[in-house]
C-alpha cells in the first residue's frame, strides 16, 4: 500500500522559513519559495520528518555534513602558509586630500531601550556637515544604524565612502555579509528567529549599493576626536526633550519587517 499524500512542507530559505500543513493558499508554503531566490524547502508526509530536515540546516542555510579530511598530498609538505599582511589604518585626512568622503558615526540610548540619540560628522575636502537627532523610545543599535543611514543619505551623487562606527554589530553586519544573508532568508537569522531591525538593515543595504562604502571600526571613548563628537552630538539630541521624534517601527513592533515609513 503507498504512502498517503505529503501533508507538511518544510521551507528552510524563503520569505518566512518554517513549516506548513498545506502548500497553496496564503498560509501556504508556496508563497514563501516561488520566485524566491536560491529557496530552499521540501514535502513530508509527518510533522517528525519535517523537523528532523529543518534541523540538518545551520545558520548559513546549509545541509549539515560531517567534516570530511583534506585529501593529503606532497606539495602540502613543502608548502608554507602565506602570512597575511595587517591591514594598514586609514589615514583620513590623506583619503579627504584623494576626494574620499569621511563619515563619522555613533548612536545610544539613555537606557537600553528608552529615550536615544544619533550623531553624525560627514567630512569632504574641507567641508564639515554635523547631524543628529533624538528619539523618545528605541535602542542603541537603532541609534547606531540610523547614524549610518542619515549620514549615507545626505550624500546627493555616489561616492566612494570611509565609514566609521564603534559598532561592531554595525560594522560586522556589513563586513562579514550577516545583513545580506538575512535579507537573502527574507530577513530571518535562523529558521525560526526574525533578524532584528530589518527595516533599518534594508535601508542600509540599499544605499551601500548606491556608494561605494567602506566601514571600519573604532574604539569608543578612546580619545578619536570626531567619534567623540559624535558622541556628544547623540547624547545632546537624546537629552533634547522638546524635539524627540518617534521611532514608529519600534514602537509599533515592526522592526523585524523591511518595508517600512521612511524615518527621515
Amino acid at each position: 500500500m503507498s504512502k498517503s499524500k505529503k501533508k507538511f512542507y518544510a521551507v528552510a530559505i524563503g520569505r518566512r522559513p518554517g513549516i506548513y500543513d498545506k502548500w497553496f493558499g496564503e498560509d501556504g508554503a508556496e508563497p514563501q519559495v516561488k520566485a524566491f531566490p536560491d529557496a530552499r524547502y521540501q514535502g513530508f508526509y509527518s510533522l517528525r520528518e519535517a523537523q528532523e530536515w529543518l534541523k540538518a540546516f545551520d545558520l548559513q542555510g546549509q545541509t549539515v555534513q560531517p567534516a570530511k579530511p583534506a585529501p593529503k598530498s606532497r606539495e602540502s609538505k613543502t608548502e608554507k602558509p602565506k602570512k597575511q599582511r595587517p591591514r594598514a589604518k586609514i589615514n583620513a585626512k590623506k583619503e579627504l586630500k584623494k576626494g574620499k568622503v569621511i563619515i563619522y558615526t555613533d548612536g545610544g540610548c539613555l537606557t537600553n531601550p528608552g529615550t536615544g540619540g544619533y550623531g553624525t560628522v560627514l567630512l569632504y575636502g574641507d567641508k564639515r556637515k554635523e547631524l543628529s537627532a533624538g528619539f523618545r523610545r528605541t535602542t542603541n543599535n537603532r541609534m547606531e544604524l540610523m547614524a549610518c543611514i542619515v549620514g549615507l543619505k545626505t550624500l546627493k551623487f555616489p561616492c566612494s565612502v570611509f565609514l566609521f562606527s564603534d559598532s561592531q554589530y554595525v560594522v560586522n553586519g556589513i563586513k562579514k555579509g550577516w545583513a545580506k544573508r538575512w535579507r537573502k532568508r527574507g530577513w530571518m537569522r535562523t529558521v525560526d528567529q526574525p533578524a532584528e531591525n530589518a527595516d533599518l538593515w534594508e535601508q542600509l543595504l540599499d544605499l551601500c549599493e548606491t556608494h561605494n562604502v567602506e566601514f571600519s571600526w573604532v574604539k569608543g571613548h578612546a580619545g578619536n576626536k570626531e567619534n567623540e563628537r559624535c558622541d556628544r552630538l547623540a547624547r545632546e539630541a537624546a537629552l533634547d526633550k522638546k524635539n524627540l521624534s518617534r521611532d514608529t517601527a519600534y514602537e509599533t513592533g515592526q522592526t523585524k519587517v523591511a518595508e517600512q515609513p521612511k524615518l527621515f
